[in-house]
C-alpha cells in the first residue's frame, strides 16, 4: 500500500488546546482526503467525550498518521528523529558500552572496588547515583534550558541517564540471583504466567510524555506537558505504578536479597519522582495543575472511587490509540529478547575490565 503525505506546517491554535491537541501534533495545511487507508483508532485517534473535563490539560496519545511525514534531514520530521536517535545511541555505544573505547566497565569496576566486590552494595550505589543524576538533571531543566536551550538540555539529560541505566540493568541481570534465596518460583508455570501478565500490563503505565517521540529525541522542543486524559485518569503518576508492578512481577520470580534490594531502590526512586513531578508540574503550570491534581490521584482508581474523577462513557477511546499498540509490540519484543539480554549481561560480566577508553587514547 502506498501512503502519500500532504505538506504540513508546525502550528498550534487555542482551539487545538481546548480540544486536547498535543504540542507536538502536526496539523495539515491541506485536506488529507484520499491520503491512504485509515484504520480506526490506529491511524487516527478517536476523541472521547470530554464534556466533564476542565479542558485545561492535553489529550494524551493523540495521533493522526496523515499528519506525519519522513521529511528531510534537519527538518522536524521522522528522518531527523531516526538520525538523532542513531547518533545518541552510537555515542552511548562508543563512549560507554564498548569496553575498548567506553567507560561502563571502568565505572562498574570502580563501584565494585569501593564495595569490596559485594554486589548488594554495588546495586545500592547505582540506586543512589542514578536518581541523583536522572532526577537532578530533570530538576535543573528550567535553569539548563535558559543557558543552552531545551533541545541541547534534553541531550545533556539523556546521555548520562542512558549510560547509567544500561550499566545498572546489565549489572542487575548478571547478579539477580546473588545473595540469600528467600524462594525460587522461576520453575513454576503458574507463577511465570501471572508475573508475565503483570509485567506486560505495567508497560501501559508509561507516562504519556513518552508518547511524544520527537520530543524525547529533541527533534521538537521538549515540553513539560499537563495531561488530562488517558492513563492519567487512573493514576497521576503512572510510571510509579508501572515500576511497582514490574518490580513485584520480577521479585515474584526471583526471590533473592539482591533482587529485593534492587526492586526497592527502583520503586523508591519512582516514589520520590511523584513528589518531584508534582513540584515541577506546579512550577510550569501553576493553578491549572492544582485543579487537575484535585481530580486525580497517585493511588490507582482512588480519585474515581472518591468521585473526584469521572470516566467518560467512551473512555476506551483514550486507550485504543496507536502509542499503546506500539507499547504492546515493544513489550512483546522485549520479552522475547530476554535470552539475548541475559547473554549480553553474562558477556559483560565475564569480559572483565578493559581499562581506559577513547578519551585516554586521544589524550595519550
Amino acid at each position: 500500500v502506498t501512503l502519500a503525505f500532504s505538506p504540513v506546517v508546525h502550528r498550534r491554535t487555542i482551539a487545538d488546546f481546548r480540544t486536547g491537541g498535543s504540542f507536538t501534533q502536526l496539523h495539515s495545511a491541506e485536506p488529507n482526503k484520499g491520503d491512504g487507508i485509515e484504520i480506526p483508532f490506529l491511524t487516527k485517534s478517536v476523541p472521547s467525550d470530554r464534556s466533564n473535563d476542565l479542558l485545561i490539560g492535553e489529550d494524551a496519545g493523540v495521533y493522526d498518521w496523515t499528519n506525519e511525514k519522513m521529511g528531510q534531514l534537519f527538518e522536524r520530521d521522522w528522518l531527523t528523529f531516526f538520525a538523532a536517535v542513531g547518533t545518541i545511541l552510537t555515542a552511548v555505544a562508543v563512549l560507554w558500552v564498548y569496553p575498548p573505547t567506553g567507560y561502563a566497565d571502568d565505572f562498574t569496576a570502580l563501584l565494585e572496588g569501593i564495595a569490596g566486590g559485594n554486589s548488594h552494595i554495588v546495586t545500592l550505589m547505582y540506586g543512589i547515583i542514578f536518581p541523583i543524576v536522572h532526577s537532578g538533571l530533570a530538576s535543573l531543566r528550567p535553569l539548563g534550558e535558559q543557558v543552552v536551550g531545551a533541545r541541547t538540555w534534553r541531550v545533556i539529560f539523556a546521555f548520562p541517564s542512558l549510560c547509567l541505566a544500561y550499566s545498572w540493568i546489565t549489572y542487575f541481570i548478571a547478579h539477580a540471583h546473588d545473595g540469600f534465596q528467600f524462594y525460587d518460583l522461576s520453575g513454576s508455570g503458574t507463577a511465570h504466567t501471572i508475573a508475565w501478565m503483570i509485567n506486560f500490563a505495567s508497560f501501559f503505565f508509561l507516562y504519556p510524555s513518552v508518547f511524544n517521540l520527537k520530543e524525547v529525541a529533541a527533534v521538537e522542543k521538549p515540553q513539560v506537558h499537563l495531561w488530562e486524559t488517558g492513563i492519567i485518569r487512573i493514576t497521576r503518576h503512572p510510571q510509579f505504578v508501572g515500576q511497582a508492578m514490574w518490580s513485584v512481577a520480577h521479585l515474584a520470580m526471583v526471590g533473592t536479597s539482591f533482587t529485593a534490594l534492587t526492586m526497592a531502590l527502583l520503586v523508591g526512586h519512582h516514589g520520590f519522582a511523584c513528589w518531584n513531578g508534582d513540584r515541577r508540574l506546579y512550577d510550569e503550570h501553576g493553578e491549572d495543575f492544582t485543579k487537575i491534581k484535585e481530580r486525580t490521584s497517585v493511588i490507582p482508581f482512588q480519585a474515581i472511587i472518591e468521585g473526584r474523577q469521572v470516566l467518560p462513557p467512551d473512555y476506551y477511546k483514550e486507550l485504543l490509540r496507536a502509542p499503546y499498540a506500539l507499547i504492546a509490540v515493544g513489550t512483546l519484543g522485549a520479552y522475547f529478547a530476554h535470552p539475548y539480554m541475559q547473554a549480553g549481561a553474562a558477556l559483560v560480566k565475564n569480559s572483565g575490565l578493559t581499562e581506559g577508553g577513547v578519551v585516554n587514547g586521544i589524550l595519550s
